[in-house]
């Protein structure tokens, strides 16, 4: 793995994990808490997310994290950010499993304001979360918006909106949504480029999106 894939920082805190320092610990997994939090908010299903606190999940990441921290420095195939999105979308998909299978009907026959993601799933948290000092008038204009954004997310094919995902709500780097995709640089830079042109066309309105 190229040293340039980390940032300084985070390099800095791995060397002095490496020497034993327990403090460099609590401040690398710290470092990354914000990133693993979008990321969970931006890929939880609606259904789940009315079971499960997203920050129980976060704490979940952090603890397993610090459990096999000594493994990741034996062998760090990949940034170490990366390495905790793995594991926190393995913990999604736990807890998607546990809870929609034990979610009643009632919850079941809700229907998700946006589209499932290729993961299984859903794009939900994307348009962030509605200010209550809205009045009627301003929180109806918001709710259209967001239900003509979740019917512009699902039109997309599913690279697309994967690439939307990775890097327009989870904030990662072009280098770093082409590794999780498995495309070069160039092609995930294309590839966003080209989703997010799609999906301004279908919040115009344009073919598919009227």
């Amino acid at each position: 793995m190229p040293a340039d894939a980390q940032p300084p920082v985070t390099l800095v805190l791995l060397d002095r994990v490496r020497d034993g320092d327990a403090d460099a610990v609590n401040r690398l997994l710290e470092r990354h808490r914000a990133a693993i939090r979008r990321m969970i908010d931006s890929r939880m299903d609606r259904v789940i997310e009315r079971r499960v606190d997203a920050s129980d999940i976060v704490q979940d990441v952090m603890i397993e994290a610090n459990r096999r921290l000594a493994d990741y420095l034996a062998n760090p195939t990949m940034p170490f950010r990366l390495w905790l999105r793995h594991m926190a979308r393995d913990r999604l998909i736990d807890a998607h499993r546990r809870h929609r299978v034990a979610a009643t009907r009632s919850l079941d026959r809700e229907v998700p304001l946006v589209a499932r993601d290729g993961d299984g799933s859903s794009a939900d948290g994307l348009v962030g979360i509605i200010d209550r000092e809205l009045t009627p008038a301003a929180a109806a204009t918001w709710h259209e918006l967001e239900r003509r954004f979740a019917a512009a997310v699902d039109l997309l094919d599913d690279l697309d909106r994967q690439i939307v995902l990775l890097r327009h709500f989870e904030h990662l780097s072009t280098a770093d949504a082409a590794e999780i995709l498995g495309l070069s640089k160039p092609a995930a830079g294309m590839r966003y480029l080209r989703a997010m042109r799609r999906l301004r066309s279908l919040l115009d309105g344009g073919p598919d999106g009227s």
